[in-house]
Order: C-alpha cells, then sequence, then structure tokens
C-alpha cells in the first residue's frame, strides 16, 4: 500500500471511560436520543467492566465503566472524570493501517487482534495521540454481531419511543484541546501519520474575546468523512476555555463531538423537551447575524427562540449550537451542527460563543 494510501473510511465508535456506565447509559438514551443495542460485562462473560453500546443514526457510542478498583477504566476515569477514551476509525485493513501508522512514528498501544464469533470476524487494532486517549483501527468487512465479539444485542425500554425522537444522523467532528505549543506538533502528527491536510486555520486574532484566546486548526481527509479541529490556548489577560478544559481533564483530550442533523430546529426543541442545556448568547446577537448571513430557509424567529447560531461562507451556511459541559467537571460537551452546503465552522460565531463559554466559567469561578 503505497504512503498516501491509509483510508480511513470514517468513524467507527467513541468509546468514554466513565464512572457508571449504567447511569451514563441512562442520560445519552433519555436526554439525547440513543437506542440501547448492546452489552458486554458479567452476565455476559466479561468479568471487570460493564459496557452498554448506543446508536442514533450512524453514531455509536460505547460507555465503559471498571467493575474492580484496579481496572484501568476506573483509574482513567478518576484522573479525567467521564472522559471519551477511544475515537475509534473504521479502515479497510486494519493490519496494513496499523503497520503504515506505527512505520511513520505513531506508538503502539494494541497490535492487530483478530476477534471472531457466530457473526464473523473483525480486525482491531490501536494506536496513541493526545493524553490518553487512543485510535482504534477496526476492520469490520462482514461482521454481522454487536459492536464486538463478547457483546449481546439488547432491546430497549419501550417507554422511551415515547419520548420526542432526536433526528441525530451522524458525527461531524471531533475536536481535541492541547497544550500550549502542541498544535503545530499535532497537526503534524495526523498529516504524517493518516495523510489528512488542513483544511482550516484560525489564530488568536479570529479566535478571541476581550479576554482569551485560542488557536485552532482543523485535519480532514478531503472527503469529508473525518474531520479533526484541534485547538491551543493563546495568551489572553484571562484563563481561557481551553486552560479550564486541560485542568479539568488533567491533560489534553476530546473537547467536544459535532453531531449532524438535518432539522436543527426539531432537533434542538427535542433535546430542550428532555431537559438538556445549551450555552445562550444575547438576543442581539440576531440582529447583527440576520444581517450578516442574510436569507435562510429556516426561520429566524425560529432560530432565536431557540439560540441556534449561524454562519455562512462561501459554500452555503450552517447551524449550530452547544450544549453545557455534560458532566460535572467543564469537560466535554456537544455541538449540534447543520450544514447547509458550508464546509467552515462557524467562524462568524466565534466571537458570541466564546463569550457565551466565559460566563459559564465566571459562574463556575474559573475565568
Amino acid at each position: 500500500m503505497a504512503t498516501q494510501d491509509l483510508e480511513l473510511s470514517g468513524y467507527d465508535a467513541i468509546e468514554y471511560l466513565v464512572g457508571n456506565a449504567h447511569q451514563a447509559a441512562h442520560y445519552y438514551r433519555t436526554a439525547l436520543g440513543f437506542r440501547l443495542v448492546g452489552y458486554a460485562g458479567p452476565e455476559t462473560g466479561v468479568a471487570d467492566r460493564a459496557s452498554y453500546v448506543l446508536e442514533q443514526g450512524t453514531i455509536r457510542l460505547v460507555l465503559s465503566a471498571g467493575l474492580t478498583p484496579d481496572h484501568p477504566a476506573v483509574r482513567h476515569q478518576a484522573r479525567h472524570g467521564d472522559a471519551i477514551r477511544d475515537v475509534a476509525f473504521r479502515v479497510p485493513d486494519a493490519a496494513t493501517a496499523y503497520e503504515l501508522a506505527t512505520s511513520r512514528g505513531a506508538r503502539g498501544v494494541q497490535a492487530p487482534q483478530v476477534l471472531e464469533d457466530d457473526h464473523g470476524q473483525l480486525v482491531v487494532a490501536a494506536i496513541a495521540t493526545y493524553g490518553d486517549t487512543i485510535h482504534s483501527l477496526v476492520q469490520r468487512d462482514g461482521y454481522r454481531g454487536v459492536h464486538r465479539p463478547g457483546y449481546v444485542p439488547m432491546e430497549d425500554d419501550p417507554r422511551m419511543a415515547g419520548l420526542p425522537p432526536v433526528g441525530l444522523t451522524g458525527v461531524d467532528h471531533v475536536v481535541a484541546n492541547v497544550r500550549l505549543g502542541e498544535l503545530s506538533v499535532w497537526s503534524a502528527f495526523y498529516e504524517r501519520i493518516f495523510g489528512l491536510r488542513e483544511l482550516r486555520h484560525f489564530d488568536d486574532g479570529a479566535i478571541s474575546t476581550e479576554y482569551t484566546a485560542l488557536r485552532s486548526t482543523v485535519l480532514w481527509d478531503g472527503r469529508g468523512r473525518v474531520k479533526l479541529p484541534i485547538n491551543e490556548p493563546a495568551v489572553g489577560l484571562r484563563r481561557s476555555q481551553i486552560e479550564e478544559f486541560l485542568d479539568a481533564n488533567d491533560g489534553p483530550g476530546v473537547q467536544h463531538l459535532a453531531l449532524a442533523t438535518d432539522d436543527i430546529v426539531a432537533t434542538v426543541r427535542a433535546l430542550t423537551a428532555r431537559g438538556v442545556r445549551f450555552l445562550q448568547v444575547p438576543d442581539t446577537y440576531y440582529d447583527e447575524a440576520f444581517d450578516r448571513v442574510g436569507v435562510v430557509e429556516e426561520s429566524w424567529e425560529d432560530l432565536a427562540r431557540l439560540g441556534v447560531l449561524v454562519d455562512r461562507d462561501e459554500e452555503g451556511y450552517l447551524l449550530q449550537l452547544f450544549t453545557q459541559p455534560v458532566q460535572d467537571r467543564p469537560t466535554v460537551f456537544y455541538e449540534i451542527i447543520q450544514r447547509q452546503g458550508a464546509r467552515g465552522f462557524g467562524v462568524g460565531n466565534f466571537r458570541s460563543l466564546f463569550e457565551a463559554i466565559e460566563r459559564a466559567q465566571s459562574a463556575r469561578g474559573n475565568l
């Protein structure tokens, strides 16, 4: 396989290591509308952990908790809180992808392993990336089971069907926070290891408020199946959102997942009805946004009522909204995004968004 052919077919799964997987799975089902589809634990022959597989659209989340005090998942959760450990990519050939990645300087975490049961076969390998995060490389081919061998299918509680449908369709992008001075290091890592290239770069002049700033580079595969923004703090008058994350997470990690929808108005209405809390921008944002963005298919009244942000680039416009952190530490949160042709990331919204984040930081005493 040639150097440029280390192909990523998309995201396979996002795995969290949490303190209580049973409760976390309940939250993601009731608040965010995911379906329970699989489980691994003592009842299935897995003695040391409990893992729940949740799906919505093409999104697959795996929520895992260790069952003994010395389990690696327990140590990970004690350090980072409930946090994303594995951003897994689907690849056509896991063994070749692992060989290429490690030959280019990636640190191997798991050599290629064949996993097999009555539902078929898959091959899994893994490499290390920023902080304690890993990337599993998963070759699924025709595997017909639930996630991986060792998992059994689960039927979700039928009462969940009575809640408003959310309508999330897929992972749009996965955002990492790294330490000051590491942005160029990790950008070069993804370019060298996976052949990703820069889609956007934002310096601290583009992403700043009166008090704080950050720098960001967006890497992508050229087709939009994988997009990986990376942020680092920049010097500001006060402690930035990235510094708050790095302190709370005890190091680099995944800051947020951007989840796509085809109808952000319906999705945000459903999430709000389910109790999800979003960051709020001032009503005056919409006076400026209408002048900046112009005509959109959606109702500006609906967008303002729900707090949805709007931005336009040369290819179209996008709509986005950000949740508050979904655990006690101010770490992982979610972006809900609908793209109407736009390939950007809402640069016109950055100042309003970061001011909203600063208000939340200030309430926590962390600004």
